[in-house]
């Protein structure tokens, strides 16, 4: 579905990707790894022929820069940034990009229940939350039925509830036999849906990880768990963990620990084994 061969992409003396190859297959699920300025964004526009960058890319079999039109129109898009008219309703954004589109206009009923919007169909764009808005763009990604979607950091944006709704999207649309190619920075979003993943690295790839949930101890991640404690129990807290092994230092509220992702429940259990009370928590974006 997606073939790239020695790309390179400069900006002036800078190279933000570097001789870089790779294939994604039909029905295929990767995500792009890599800390900002990786390359990543980099790669997702040349795919969209947006940079103008040595090498060959073939989308859906055609080749990017001879025939981009034809390879565009394989491509669903949802970038990391939304921009809508917010006086549109959410059903007339999607008409107005059906006839961009050239999708046929019962298209618009299918997505908008597809992304479960159909209820929302007349309400103007400004009046939809942050979650609904990342649907809208989901949904005018999947008008023409693309065979691949492409998503730019698609949850970076979204509270909890709204992120795991939207993975299920994307779950559901792999199931359906999507290929899916998306950059993300939460370690759970990776190991949820994609199948592989390649590391990049100053523009490079670093490694391709066939099994995602070894990503964290290949790359030797970790995760901060902050842990809301009584005020009075916080001192108490910090001397167990510690006692254990665990990286801890107080934070606001709570205690901050230090963690591996394939153990990020053993703070917690420590805690309530000690019997000390744990009144929430929050799980920090891996570094």
């Amino acid at each position: 579905m997606i073939s790239v061969k020695n790309l390179t992409k400069r900006f002036g003396r800078f190279t933000a990707v570097d001789n870089l190859s790779f294939e994604v297959a039909p029905a295929e699920a990767v995500a792009l790894w890599g800390p900002n300025g990786a390359g990543k964004t980099t790669v997702i526009r040349s795919l969209l022929g947006l940079h103008a960058a040595q090498g060959e890319i073939r989308i859906n079999g055609f080749e990017v820069k001879r025939q981009g039109k034809q390879a565009r129109a394989a491509i669903g898009y949802v970038p990391q940034e939304l921009a809508f008219y917010r006086d549109l309703t959410t059903a007339d954004t999607l008409r107005f990009y059906a006839k961009l589109r050239s999708a046929a206009a019962a298209r618009v009923d299918i997505v908008l229940a597809e992304v479960g919007l159909a209820d929302q169909a007349r309400k103007p764009v400004e009046a939809l939350s942050g979650g609904m808005k990342q649907r809208l763009a989901l949904a005018i990604a999947l008008l023409a039925d693309p065979p691949l979607l492409i998503l730019d950091e698609p949850t970076s944006n979204l509270d909890a509830q709204a992120r795991e709704d939207f993975l299920q999207l994307l779950l559901a649309q792999r199931e359906q036999g999507k290929t899916v190619l998306f950059t993300s920075h939460r370690l759970e979003e990776v190991e949820l849906l994609a199948g592989r993943v390649l590391v990049l690295a100053n523009g490079r790839l670093s490694q391709s990880c066939n099994a995602p949930t070894d990503l964290a101890a290949r790359l030797g991640l970790t995760l901060n768990l902050k842990l809301i404690v009584p005020e009075n129990s916080r001192a108490e807290a910090v001397r167990v963990l510690r006692s254990r092994g665990f990286s801890v230092n107080p934070n606001g509220i709570g205690v901050r620990v230090t963690v591996s992702p394939a153990a990020k429940l053993a703070p917690v259990q420590t805690l309530l084994a000690e019997q000390i009370q744990i009144d929430n928590f929050e799980l920090e974006n891996s570094t």
